[in-house]
């Protein structure tokens, strides 16, 4: 086996296929299918969307690897001893008077390249060199876009100490912090004493390091990057995979697939086209083995959640009404280029919404199973439970459409109670609690329930 979680996965799907068969069976009766009930299924995560936390890690090649997209850092002034700060969180003026920090003095880096950066500030604003044009040096975060080079810093790392830095505006000087209202970019020295203006010494959250497809891309560039996951997919995930899941009880898979597949074969940069030509495999090689194929879009525009898996920039969930007509468009692509595959489950139209508008969703929902429609009336369209609300929330909404399930989450793995319990422990609370749980979620006349994730603790 290429892949190393699929044998611990493959315990876990006996373990929700023993406490599910039940509910599936009962909202069977209701709900006509072209293939039988319940589907035991793993979930083929951090093949075609890159999750950090999966070993091995393809993000040790990066240079300057812990400056990716997203990391959050701050810069004190060694002469002041004080912290840069976005004034107000941002629109307004930069300056170096606070002896501690928090979110003022806390930037979000967008990667430009190894050692450019643009500075995101806790209002979503960017920080900018004022009148540059006219010789200005003040340096404002009123920026709504990072799209010119007014926006664009180098970070200079000393080589001694790396996390001594000078920062280098887009004029060509260095920042420096003449006083603690006055931090400007016209400094020309090349002095790194700690006497001097224009060093700074650079916290890096390492906590709050984000790493998923955007980082991975991005932080290899476009030459290296498509040398890079294509030899991952090709290897991650292979046939002999498929094989050996259905010899062990297995028929179907959940593939979670970003928002550029639709785009392919040149999705906007940093993202690495071909994700659909290693999707139809899975397609080839489920009707070889017979299992079934859930497409599940798990990275949304605009990011639907914040986090890594969901591919986004700097960790800022931003997804919402606005981004509906784009994620529209993958739904369509996915529906209409696998919607006559005969081995083809199921479309989930997003994968763990969370602090985004119930209204919105429920919009996004509606214009997504029409738009699957349009392509299959046999594959179910799958509507992922948001993670920051009841279970229940969307079961009479739901129960408004013809061949749908709703996506239920449960994790083990980021609870510390769970942490205590071996793998067999693990297991028994998912067959027993969790079966609870679920139970409660079945009405005869309503949607189906699948848990499309449920990570347990080793």
């Amino acid at each position: 086996m290429n892949n190393p979680f699929l044998f611990s996965f493959l315990n876990l799907v006996v373990a929700l296929y023993l406490c599910s068969s039940h509910f599936v069976a009962v909202a069977e009766e209701s709900q006509n299918t072209s293939f039988s009930l319940p589907l035991r299924a793993v979930n083929l995560g951090n093949w075609l969307i890159i999750e950090g936390w999966m070993k091995p890690s393809l993000f040790d090649g990066i240079p300057n690897k812990d400056l990716l997209d997203g990391t959050q850092v701050r810069f004190m002034s060694t002469k002041l001893q004080k912290y840069l700060s976005a004034e107000h969180g941002g629109g307004s003026i930069i300056v170096a008077n606070r002896t501690n920090a928090r979110g003022w003095e806390t930037f979000r880096l967008w990667r430009v390249n190894e050692t450019f950066f643009n500075f995101r500030v806790s209002n979503k604003q960017f920080i900018s060199l004022d009148n540059q044009g006219e010789g200005g040096n003040s340096l404002v975060a009123n920026s709504d876009s990072a799209s010119s080079s007014t926006e664009t810093f180098q970070i200079v790392r000393n080589d001694g100490d790396p996390n001594k830095v000078r920062i280098r505006a887009p004029n060509g000087l260095f920042l420096q912090a003449i006083s603690e209202t006055k931090v400007s970019a016209d400094y020309a020295g090349s002095s790194w004493d700690d006497s001097d203006p224009s060093v700074f010494k650079m916290i890096v959250l390492t906590d709050s390091t984000i790493r998923g497809e955007y980082q991975i891309t991005n932080g290899y560039g476009p030459e290296k990057a498509p040398e890079i996951m294509r030899g991952h997919w090709n290897t991650y995930i292979t046939e002999d995979d498929f094989k050996f899941m259905s010899e062990n009880g297995v028929n179907a898979v959940r593939v979670p697939v970003g928002w550029w597949i639709a785009h392919d074969p040149t999705p906007p940069k940093p993202f690495v086209g071909g994700s659909s030509q290693i999707l139809d495999k899975a397609f080839t090689w489920g009707e070889k083995y017979g299992i079934k194929v859930i497409v599940d879009l798990h990275a949304c525009p605009g990011s639907q959640n914040g986090a890594p898996h969901s591919a986004t920039r700097d960790g800022y969930q931003e997804w919402g009404d606005s981004y509906i007509p784009d994620t529209l468009a993958t739904i369509d692509f996915l529906a209409q280029r696998y919607g006559d595959r005969a081995n083809l489950a199921a479309i989930e139209l997003m994968n763990e919404p969370q602090r985004v508008d119930l209204g919105s969703l429920q919009k996004y929902y509606k214009a997504g199973y029409d738009a699957v429609r349009k392509h299959t009336s046999n594959a179910y369209v799958i509507m992922s439970n948001p993670l920051d609300r009841d279970s229940k929330v969307l079961l009479s909404f739901a129960g408004g459409f013809n061949r749908v399930a709703i996506d239920v989450h449960y994790y083990n793995l980021f609870v510390p109670k769970f942490n205590t319990m071996n793998v067999k422990q693990n297991i028994d609370y998912v067959k027993n609690q969790r079966a609870s749980d679920i139970s409660s979620l079945t009405k005869s006349n309503g949607p189906l329930i699948f848990v499309g994730k449920s990570h347990i603790t080793n």
